[in-house]
């Protein structure tokens, strides 16, 4: 099924990318080396210095480009999902794929593996490997013949989700001092690493999921009247979740290989989304997409300019951002009786 983009809501969407471009113009001139928006144009067109050229094609566009992958497909994720729980305090990493990745990426470091493919190390290899295996252990376990009841994938991908916490705490504490330091930045989430080969692995991954999610918009907004009510407006329910949780994790899991465990941009976005945008989801979802891609290349600003000595793993920005967003939700939940 396929849902028509009005005029209005075409307005929002190409505002929500002009913000995106202006944002990612001002992100690639902060740094060490201030450049202006208008050098940092000029180099984009092919002008500018020799050493405005190397900064920004070669350091931080790379980066500005993995922030903005990353947090959009953070944030589509995140409005499909609480449109899928009908839960606004869900999100990407709902059925346990940050924990199983971070698993994987734990159990890398803690082997030595060295193998890489693709242009990528073992650890981020392992981490999506791992965010997909638990993803897939959610759906397995919470199957019920040919239904997917949301409670039980919910609950399911809570218990997954702990159980792969546990094994990596251990884990760590089993670790070499050497590497515990690597690894908890991992676990916080960071774009320093970026660099053009991440940028070319991780892209196919987010952009299938991206869309993936998109074309289900339709579906969504049926499904958001109640599963009865949309199964006799012809949607196959079960599918729709299936595919939604596929896509979700896929974005996530590819997320959190290149990046990190960054949270709280797929629980953030989509809410301020819905209070501007409003609640169907083709135009919700496309708007959380521009508004995570801008909102995490933020947060990389603030992270690689805060402590002018070192640089804070972006994931502690996001959630100094979303932890108290979180608390807001839960008590808005409690006065309406959710």
């Amino acid at each position: 099924m396929r849902s028509r983009v009005s005029s209005g809501q075409g307005i929002w969407i190409f505002g929500s990318l002009i913000a995106v471009l202006g944002v990612g113009v001002i992100s690639l001139g902060i740094g060490p080396a201030w450049l202006a928006p208008a050098e940092v144009i000029r180099t984009l067109a092919g002008g500018g210095t020799q050493v405005s050229r190397a900064i920004v094609f070669e350091i931080r566009l790379p980066r500005i480009i993995l922030g903005a992958l990353v947090g959009g497909a953070l944030g589509v994720s995140g409005a499909a999902m609480q449109g899928l729980f009908r839960n606004p305090m869900a999100d990407p990493y709902i059925v346990g794929v940050s924990p199983g990745a971070a698993l994987g990426a734990v159990v890398a470091i803690a082997t030595g593996v060295s193998a890489g493919f693709a242009g990528l190390s073992a650890v981020p290899i392992a981490a999506f490997l791992g965010g997909m295996g638990a993803a897939a252990s959610v759906v397995a376990l919470a199957r019920r013949g040919g239904r997917f009841p949301v409670t039980d994938l919910l609950l399911v991908g809570l218990a997954v989700g702990a159980f792969a916490a546990a094994v990596y705490s251990f884990i760590i504490l089993t670790l070499n001092p050497n590497k515990v330091s690597s690894v908890l930045f991992w676990l916080l989430g960071s774009l320093a690493p970026a660099d053009w080969s991440r940028v070319v692995a991780a892209l196919p991954y987010l952009v299938v999921a991206t869309f993936g999610l998109l074309l289900l918009s339709r579906e969504l907004d049926v499904f958001s009247l109640g599963e009865e009510q949309a199964g006799y407006l012809g949607i196959r329910v079960e599918r729709l979740k299936l595919l939604a949780v596929a896509f979700a994790a896929l974005a996530a899991a590819a997320a959190v290989a290149v990046s990190g465990v960054i949270g709280f941009v797929g629980l953030i976005v989509p809410h301020v989304a819905r209070l501007f945008a409003g609640p169907r989801h083709v135009l919700l979802l496309p708007v959380s997409g521009l508004w995570g891609a801008a909102f995490l290349m933020l947060a990389d600003d603030a992270a690689r300019t805060i402590l002018s000595a070192e640089e804070i793993p972006v994931g502690i920005i996001t959630a100094l951002c979303g932890a108290p967003f979180f608390l807001y939700l839960l008590n808005r939940s409690r006065k309406r009786g959710l």
